[in-house]
């Protein structure tokens, strides 16, 4: 069986970790640190603190920031139930909008759902393909716009307007007009679940990119505290001299990265760009070129004059398919030898949403776009001949149910 997504274990990953282990070292430490300073290399922006995942990353810059009852956050329908969940969880109302072609945010659907109790957009990059990051930051910078804004704390005056902060979990190494993402929004939140581009087994990532009026250096400490229980020193900290007297100033979350992760993370980040990217890009046009001449096929968004994804996953659509027959073609595939999937359930066809008032009915495009799209995977250790029967199992059975 082609399954569909494992994660890459090679005897450099196993090196790093035993290094880990034998260091005698394995919570929060020098390797945390030092995974934190080459994502900021990476990507270009201003500061980096790695997390237990990107959904505890979101939470936390919605804490941050203030964004309680009351309050109104903007997200696409279309995205993992995580985006929306955060929301949920800081006691603010998720704002649901719909999608354009490209499985991103719609901006012009975000400008009609802003009220003065808007706080903040998470535009998602679906598939690592990135939002319209230059529309949506002419959104919130609109003189009427800016005016509904309603700044509760400091921190919301200071920026003075809606905060951007991007759901990035499928888009490291994606690119926006020539910038990473990691720079292309306020602040942006990495994921490095298993199945992602990087993994660290779990874990995630806030990248600060706030203008010069903020101090980065000063917000990484505040994030850093509120990640481990509100507590002043992580543990290794508190190791160094004598210095293990410490405070707690709030009643924070338990979100921070183990060195454990990070050394998994230190040996991806290295070899991101030129291995990892290129080996994904070059499995997603073996897909894009067996499929193009297909008349019922719909090609996913990759790259154009001013975007190009990270290729995290192939997001195939169908023409002229049901939900039930897309089903149906995932289902033949794997009992050929194949795992697929689909990204994702819209929000408001699981049960929490639409028990509280959310009907798929008022995001068409969210709809179309998921009932007939079927996920093609993208891993590192996936083959040119696993590539060939994955094309050629989906060509057969999606044919072979097209003709009824």
């Amino acid at each position: 069986m082609i399954p569909f997504s494992p994660p890459r274990i090679d005897k450099h990953i196993i090196e790093e970790v035993k290094d880990t282990l034998l260091s005698g070292w394995i919570t929060t430490g020098p390797k945390t640190k030092q995974f934190e300073k080459l994502i900021t290399g990476y990507c270009g922006h201003r500061k980096t603190l790695c997390v237990s995942s990107a959904t505890a990353g979101l939470e936390l810059i919605l804490r941050w920031f203030g964004v309680g009852p009351g309050d109104e956050v903007i997200v696409p329908a279309y995205t993992y139930c995580a985006t929306a969940n955060v929301v949920i969880h800081s006691g603010a109302k998720p704002v649901m909008v719909d999608v354009g072609d490209d499985f991103t945010i719609s901006p012009s659907a975000i400008q009609k759902a802003v009220t003065h109790r808007t706080k903040v957009i998470i535009p998602v990059d679906i598939g690592g393909y990135p939002a319209d990051y230059d529309q949506i930051f002419k959104i919130v910078n609109i003189k009427e716009i800016k005016e509904k804004f309603c700044p509760a704390n400091n921190v919301q005056k200071e920026l003075g307007r809606i905060l951007v902060l991007s759901d990035a979990a499928h888009s490291l190494g994606a690119s926006y007009k020539g910038n990473k993402t990691g720079t292309l929004s306020d602040i942006t939140i990495f994921s490095f679940h298993a199945v992602k581009n990087l993994t660290t087994s779990e874990g995630g990532a806030i990248c600060l990119n706030l203008s010069d009026n903020f101090d980065c250096d000063k917000i990484y400490n505040e994030l850093a505290v509120k990640s481990l229980h509100g507590q002043t020193k992580d543990a290794y900290s508190k190791l160094k001299g004598g210095n293990w007297r410490y405070d707690v100033k709030e009643a924070g979350y338990k979100s921070n990265m183990t060195d454990l992760q990070a050394a998994i993370g230190l040996v991806e980040i290295k070899r991101y760009e030129n291995d990892m990217l290129q080996k994904r890009k070059h499995i997603f046009y073996k897909y894009y070129n067996a499929l193009k001449n297909k008349e019922w096929v719909i090609l996913p968004p990759a790259e154009n004059h001013f975007r190009e994804s990270s290729f995290h996953v192939f997001l195939l659509r169908i023409k002229h398919i049901t939900e039930s027959q897309r089903d149906e073609i995932i289902q033949k595939v794997y009992d050929d030898g194949a795992s697929l999937n689909v990204h994702f359930i819209p929000l408001p066809m699981l049960s929490f949403y639409k028990k509280n008032n959310y009907d798929i009915k008022d995001f068409p495009k969210s709809y179309e776009l998921y009932s007939n799209e079927i996920s093609l995977p993208i891993y590192y250790d996936l083959t040119d001949e696993n590539i060939d029967f994955i094309i050629n199992s989906l060509i057969k059975n999606t044919e072979n149910i097209l003709k009824g």
